[in-house]
């Protein structure tokens, strides 16, 4: 594990497709990442233990929402106090990851960073984390580039994206021709034929190459970032100039806005099949329900500890889909 590694976790996001699912009896909507998929561990926490197979705790850092302190307070206890960013409000995946890359760089100028989302499931975790060490290695023989995971589709999904791949670079990944964000049926199927992969959203960069995809796009915003971010997020003084700060700032995608049009500095690294998907949509997550066993108890304190459990939820909906009243056939006239 090399101590110049850094882990960034993306935990702010909203969640919304997947609210019927992560609504509880109560009625409040709790954001996905804070779930668990049965009675273990939260999707949080499973991205917090993939991230601790390239990188040590001091080096793994979150960002979060401010609206969701209730349910990552008690979740990231394990992390130092300034490894946990919160953001004032959303503005788009490119802030979410350019505030944490600008805390880290604070800290590490030379720091190498992997990113992971925290919505994910993957089956055979082992063959994610040879895929992120491959990445990281890679990075050694092109500092300058950014390499993405991307996994070969097991069909014609129209709500993922896609990468479509160019020539070897010679060292086992592949240059980047274009990225193509929830294609159409027709169109799917013809990047499939073509050997597009699904774009998992995992990235491997140093973190000043990161940084100068942001400046050629987005040059003003990083000023701007830059100039509120200081070494500890939880200083009081920060929090009051980012949420002035975020006020204004504009809403930036990451895929679409920084990514597309810089292609010639990225790589794509294929990886094996490993059972992933995102759990973006209540289809998604019927699927991992009903192809994975039920997981055991998580040990010592992460233990299901009240967490909402999405296979309890999907129980509960279909009960009461069952039991709901059906209408009556209009009588023939």
């Amino acid at each position: 594990m090399d101590a110049g590694t850094w882990a960034l976790v993306l935990a702010a996001g909203e969640g919304k497709r997947l609210r019927s699912l992560t609504t509880a009896p109560s009625g409040l909507a709790i954001p996905k990442q804070y779930c668990a998929l049965y009675d273990g561990p939260s999707l949080l926490h499973e991205a917090l233990d993939r991230a601790r197979s390239i990188a040590g705790n001091a080096h793994i850092c979150t960002i979060v929402a401010e609206q969701h302190r209730r349910w990552w307070q008690p979740q990231l206890h394990s992390l130092p106090r300034e490894n946990v960013i919160v953001q004032p409000a959303n503005r788009g995946t490119a802030i979410g990851i350019l505030l944490p890359l600008l805390h880290v760089l604070a800290r590490d100028p030379a720091a190498t960073l992997v990113i992971l989302p925290s919505d994910h499931h993957f089956r055979h975790e082992q063959t994610v984390a040879a895929a992120m060490a491959q990445a990281l290695e890679q990075l050694a023989l092109h500092p300058d580039e950014i390499l993405l995971l991307g996994l070969a589709p097991d069909g014609p999904d129209t709500e993922l994206g896609y990468v479509l791949p160019g020539a070897s670079d010679g060292c086992g990944a592949l240059r980047v021709e274009r990225f193509i964000e929830k294609p159409g049926p027709v169109q799917a199927l013809e990047l499939l034929r073509a050997g597009a992969l699904w774009n998992v959203f995992i990235l491997a960069a140093r973190g000043a190459a990161l940084l100068e995809l942001f400046r050629r796009r987005i040059p003003a915003v990083v000023d701007r970032l830059s100039a509120a971010v200081c070494a500890d997020p939880a200083a009081t003084g920060e929090w009051r100039t980012l949420a002035a700060l975020y006020e204004d700032l504009p809403v930036v995608d990451f895929s679409s806005d920084i990514l597309a049009g810089q292609e010639a500095r990225l790589r794509v690294l294929p990886v094996a099949h490993c059972g992933w998907t995102d759990l973006g949509t209540p289809r998604r997550v019927e699927q991992v329900l009903r192809s994975t066993q039920r997981s055991q108890p998580a040990p010592c304190e992460r233990a299901r500890q009240g967490y909402l459990s999405l296979a309890e939820q999907r129980e509960r909906l279909s009960r009461g889909a069952a039991s709901a009243p059906r209408a009556e056939a209009p009588a023939a006239g």
